[in-house]
């Protein structure tokens, strides 16, 4: 099965009830039992619920993976992950990422004796120097987030498996419509469901997947226990986002393309980050492991400061000045003050998110339109 029939029929099957052709909302947190045990697979909500079980064999499907899980957030499923660690372990992290990650890690887990390395894996060979016998996980974003950095999965996969350590791959920029990780060696993939899988900017929501059996025994017990999960709108919500994610993805790839062409030729434009250009770093890695080049996009003007990056965004009107991405309509954030303010300006600056730092995510609007909006709101 290709992905776009994937994205729709992945996983899934008529409701047994019924026979309804999307699965029901099974609003409800328990389940009857005809003797003590006895049941039809379901009974309590936390640990399965059918809707979610829906989601979940979805997201398997498109990623090329055999286990699904879905997570009240993202960071949800990232705490998942860490929680297969113990006190003492070391893990070696993508310099440049999410700063909810980098909070996550930095202020809670390192709490508990976990070592965090956080390192430019641009030049995938750089990462060995940190590996020791303490090393347990890689975690990677490609393209990170939100410098557009490109990060050789296959190359770091083979790092980690001749070391004996797992791999769990961001892959929420992408989306497996771009980029299947598991494909290229990963153990894990992560995805924030809130943004290209549920596309409409209605639900907050994490994802897992994997295909060895025993890291997905360990991460259903770490869901069940902690009890993260999602609700079944939510699931159905992403549900029913994923069977149009490939047609929102190829406008959202179309869209970008125009944009960053646009962006890096206006005058008062400084760079440009997008991994679709020749001269962007990796961009020979991006075009092997990725279908396109995706609908996210960072810049700087040739102002360079903050005072020059809050009157751009602030003069936008089709894009919407908000936390987030990934939905149909086109966000326009500052990361130094949104998405990445947790972490210290010294570190945010050392990986090049400076204060005149703009991140685009690229809905599918109308291009004129949105090339318009970005035309006014850089002009004086």
């Amino acid at each position: 099965m290709k992905f776009n029939t994937k994205t729709i029929h992945g996983g899934q099957e008529h409701d047994p009830a019924y026979g309804s052709v999307m699965p029901p909302i099974y609003q409800t947190s328990t389940y009857a039992q005809t003797t003590p045990g006895g049941h039809k697979g379901y009974e309590y909500s936390r640990t399965h619920n059918p809707t979610r079980n829906a989601l979940e064999n979805s997201l398997a499907s498109i990623e090329n993976g055999t286990h699904g899980l879905a997570f009240g957030s993202g960071l949800a499923a990232i705490d998942a992950v860490i929680k297969l660690l113990q006190p003492g372990d070391e893990v070696i992290s993508t310099n440049d990422l999410y700063g909810g990650t980098y909070r996550l890690f930095t202020k809670i887990f390192e709490g508990f004796g976990i070592k965090f390395h956080f390192v430019g894996m641009e030049n995938a060979d750089k990462i060995e120097r940190y590996i020791t016998d303490k090393t347990k996980l890689i975690w990677v974003e490609t393209p990170t987030n939100p410098m557009m950095n490109i990060i050789d999965v296959a190359s770091i996969a083979s790092i980690a498996k001749k070391h004996q350590i797992l791999l769990a791959v961001d892959n929420t920029f992408a989306t497996p419509y771009l980029q299947r990780p598991l494909d290229l060696g990963a153990d894990i993939v992560m995805h924030s469901a809130t943004k290209y899988l549920g596309g409409h900017s209605d639900v907050v929501m994490g994802a897992l997947i994997v295909k060895d059996e025993k890291i997905a025994e360990r991460l259903y017990f770490i869901q069940n226990a902690s009890g993260a999960v999602c609700g079944p709108q939510d699931s159905f919500l992403v549900l029913r986002g994923i069977k149009t994610l490939h047609v929102r993805m190829q406008r959202h790839c179309e869209n970008g393309e125009a944009i960053a062409k646009y962006l890096k030729t206006h005058p008062k434009v400084d760079k440009v980050y997008w991994p679709g250009f020749e001269d962007h770093p990796n961009h020979h890695i991006a075009k092997e492991q990725m279908d396109d080049f995706g609908g996210m996009i960072s810049f700087t003007t040739k102002e360079d400061s903050l005072a020059g990056a809050v009157q751009v965004v602030e003069k936008l009107k089709v894009f919407t000045l908000a936390e987030s991405l990934g939905g149909v309509e086109s966000l326009a954030g500052h990361p130094a003050s949104m998405t990445h303010a947790s972490i210290p300006k010294e570190e945010r600056e050392k990986t090049g998110v400076k204060d005149s730092l703009i991140r685009l995510s690229v809905g599918i609007e109308d291009m004129d339109d949105l090339i318009a909006d970005l035309e006014q709101a850089l002009s004086n």
